[in-house]
């Protein structure tokens, strides 16, 4: 059995981001070509989580958002597709939950591919999200 280190990591790199989630599949639903943003993601982020082999190659990695006493959303969960199935996820998922306090309420949106995997390891399906259709708008306010 593969044995992985995990540890909150809040200066990862965006080579090393960017890599496994090129090798997972929430790439094709991120910037990744467009290094300055993905930097912005990893620096605005309050909690990274990451697993690695014993290599010390990352293999996944949990991105949120959290104020650590009301909320705490998971924008990114990427595992590089090689090591899914092994609890990597959840794992990651549970760091950062326990990262963000025990008070704060753990939210995500499931990529599309993803949506029975969350309940498959005890996450509850909500109903009652909702996002802005014109948010691509503010894009070019940078």
């Amino acid at each position: 059995m593969e044995q992985f280190h995990y540890a909150l990591e809040p200066d990862l790199g965006a080579d090393e981001f960017i890599d496994v989630l090129m090798r997972s599949t929430l790439a094709e639903r991120r910037p990744v070509k467009e290094r300055a943003r993905i930097e912005k993601m990893l620096a605005n982020a309050d909690i990274i989580v990451t697993a690695r082999d014993p290599d010390g190659v990352i293999v996944g990695v949990s991105r949120c958002v959290s104020d650590f006493s009301f909320c705490c959303y998971c924008s990114d969960l990427a595992v590089d597709a090689a090591h899914q199935g092994k609890g990597i996820g959840k794992r990651l998922l549970d760091e950062s939950a326990k990262a963000a306090g025990p008070y704060a309420h753990f939210l995500l949106l499931a990529a599309p591919g993803a949506v029975t995997y969350y309940g498959h390891i005890g996450m509850r399906r909500l109903d009652i999200a909702f996002d802005r259709p014109d948010w691509k708008r503010f894009a070019d306010a940078d």
